[in-house]
């Protein structure tokens, strides 16, 4: 079979949560690229509209729906929405997420309990209902979570993110051990270091580039670099594949030991 049919999306409707920036936005862009009709949920509607404007040009589908993924109402609006506009969603992209930098001796209980709740507890409640839909819909499916490198090894100021994208990580197993007879796969991508709006004060800084230095690629990720990652794991080219987490980091995770 050729590769263009292994991952061709035609057919499928993805979501992608945390789509108005950064990564979310490249998974966005990459699955309307291959086929899918693509729905992209964040709270900055301006930006998911221009984001919708820029897939139609380069000749895709998609739809801008405006939530905040810890509002459980808005997500189950956001799932009736995609399904009136193009059908069940077959392929779900947990993105959404925050960054933290706190020592972890100073962090309010406050602090801690929104890190856990925008990267780890919204996962669950999106892939609970993600696939919930897609079996009533009887389709096969499959959720995509975005891990981190620090869901394997930590570093100073971190504590609640490392430990929310650890989460992420046995989440998605246990998720893809209970949905697997069932035909809904979850796996998971822990990228390294790339440039977004979330960090780019800190990797374009002297202490970024210390960070660098430490990767043994001698470089940040780069647009694209995740692509691969990402369409073999929504596609048939991924059809075996079910509780893996697909590291993409420079080699960091092995540096670390």
């Amino acid at each position: 079979m050729k590769a263009s049919s292994l991952f061709d999306l035609t057919g499928e409707v993805a979501l992608v949560t945390g789509a108005s920036s950064g990564l979310g936005a490249r998974f966005a862009r990459v699955l309307a690229a291959n086929g899918a009709r693509v729905v992209v949920v964040a709270r900055r509607r301006q930006r998911l509209e221009a984001l919708c404007e820029l897939i139609e040009r380069e000749g895709g589908v998609a739809l801008a729906l405006e939530a905040d993924v810890l509002d459980r109402v808005a997500m189950q609006r956001t799932f009736e929405e995609a399904e009136t506009k193009f059908g069940a969603v077959t392929i779900l992209v947990n993105n959404a997420g925050i960054a933290q930098s706190v020592r972890a001796l100073d962090m309010t209980e406050a602090e801690w309990r929104r890190v856990m709740s925008v990267d780890l507890d919204q996962v669950f409640a999106w892939s609970q209902e993600g696939a919930r839909r897609m079996l009533d819909a009887n389709k096969r499916g499959s959720i995509i979570n975005t891990a981190s490198v620090l869901s394997f090894g930590v570093a100073k100021g971190v504590a609640a993110y490392a430990v929310a994208k650890a989460g992420v990580v046995q989440l998605t197993k246990a998720l893809a051990l209970e949905l697997a007879f069932k035909g809904v796969r979850v796996n998971a991508i822990a990228p390294g270091w790339f440039v977004t709006e979330i960090n780019d004060g800190y990797l374009n800084s002297p202490a970024g580039e210390a960070v660098k230095r430490a990767i043994p690629m001698g470089r940040f990720g780069e647009e694209g670099d995740l692509d691969g990652a990402l369409l073999l794991l929504a596609s048939r080219a991924g059809a075996y594949i079910t509780g893996a987490t697909i590291v993409a980091d420079g080699g960091q995770v092995v540096s670390l030991g």
